[in-house]
């Protein structure tokens, strides 16, 4: 227990987030055990620091000069950090359970492992009191995938289609990405492979993490008996069009980087195909919505996924440059890892709901 307090410090980003500050600080004080919470502070101009300095006195403060956004934000506190052996990153919209720390800590000790991720659940805000939930979370759930057009998907969450925890994936297993809502990562390897890429600004940047980690044959793996709560959406809402261009920008910028080359010719361009059927649906279906509730917000997914599609292309030739051929093994791709089929055609075509459904794994 000692050593862990002496080598775990728990990274939490904040950006005028002090209504979710005073529900989680307490909750993760208490059931760390002693571990060091650090707030990671992005410039806020609401009352944050002024209320953790008053409340919470102990808990340290690392500030950054301006909003930096999730990637930038982390990077400029973390390359430089070198108080702790391991970083817990854990979102200002959580809330942990007793005893969740000290698996993680037992896991990410193997020189073999590289990355852990805890069980992720929902989390809901009712009549203004957070209240735990018996179903995943979909950002995360019990361990992360992405299938071979680049589409990510969890254990207990293929697409939108979350599934109720019911003890079918307490079991320890090794995933491709570990959810950037709560993971723990060892010093060394994080200024190892220099952080999150700055570039994606937020959202899928732990995934290409976690692709870099694995190429330095690092294992990335799901704990089962580590357990936390999150709320989705606390930060940027699910429906929020600069959820969708992020995402939709960022897979493609992720695949452009990482993929063997063998693939990227075929993967992108269905990427793009699948992309501007989307856009075409949203089109339709946003018509159809704005003439039945007056809300255009449908139809701006359609402009999220083009701002997308033209930001990508400009961003191009930066992430060609950054990918490394030697490293780049097509071995990742031909393991279980990554998902050879389209995890699209298996939940609308073939009525694959559940991540059991899928046979590979």
């Amino acid at each position: 227990m000692e050593k862990m307090k002496k080598e775990i410090g728990i990274f939490i980003l904040n950006y005028n987030g002090i209504d979710w500050l005073k529900k989680i600080v307490p909750n993760i004080i208490k059931y760390s055990d002693g571990v060091e919470l650090v707030i990671i502070d992005n410039q806020s101009n609401d009352d944050s620091l002024i209320w953790l300095k008053n409340t919470f006195p102990d808990v340290q403060i690392r500030l950054n000069d301006k909003n930096y956004g999730f990637a930038k934000g982390y990077n400029n506190i973390l390359l430089h950090e070198k108080k702790y052996k391991y970083f817990v990153l854990l979102n200002n919209d959580t809330q942990v359970t007793k005893n969740w720390l000290t698996p993680l800590f037992d896991l990410i000790k193997n020189e073999n492992v590289g990355v852990v991720q805890p069980k992720i659940k929902n989390l809901t805000l009712e009549e203004k009191e957070l209240k735990k939930s018996d179903f995943f979370d979909y950002a995360g759930a019990a361990g992360g995938f992405i299938d071979i057009l680049g589409f990510p998907f969890c254990r207990g969450r293929i697409l939108n289609k979350i599934e109720k925890d019911t003890g079918q994936y307490d079991n320890n297993k090794q995933i491709f990405w570990a959810s950037g809502c709560c993971f723990i990562i060892t010093q060394e390897l994080f200024h190892q492979i220099h952080g999150f890429d700055e570039d994606l600004f937020m959202h899928q940047e732990e995934i290409d993490l976690c692709w870099r980690v694995q190429r330095l044959k690092k294992n990335i793996i799901y704990c089962a008996e580590s357990n936390i709560f999150h709320f989705g959406g606390g930060t940027m809402k699910y429906d929020n069009p600069n959820k969708k261009y992020y995402n939709h920008r960022n897979s493609l910028l992720i695949l452009s980087k990482n993929l063997p080359i063998r693939y990227l010719f075929f993967v992108i361009p269905v990427r793009l195909l699948i992309d501007y059927i989307l856009i075409l649906y949203y089109i339709l279906y946003g018509v159809f919505h704005y003439i039945k509730n007056q809300d255009l917000r449908i139809m701006k997914y359609s402009f999220s996924i083009l701002k997308a599609h033209f930001n990508y292309f400009l961003l191009l030739p930066k992430f060609i440059k950054k990918r490394n051929p030697e490293i780049n093994s097509i071995k990742l791709v031909k393991s279980q890892l990554i998902y050879n089929n389209s995890i699209i055609l298996d939940f609308f075509i073939r009525r694959k709901k559940k991540f059991s459904d899928l046979k590979k794994f």
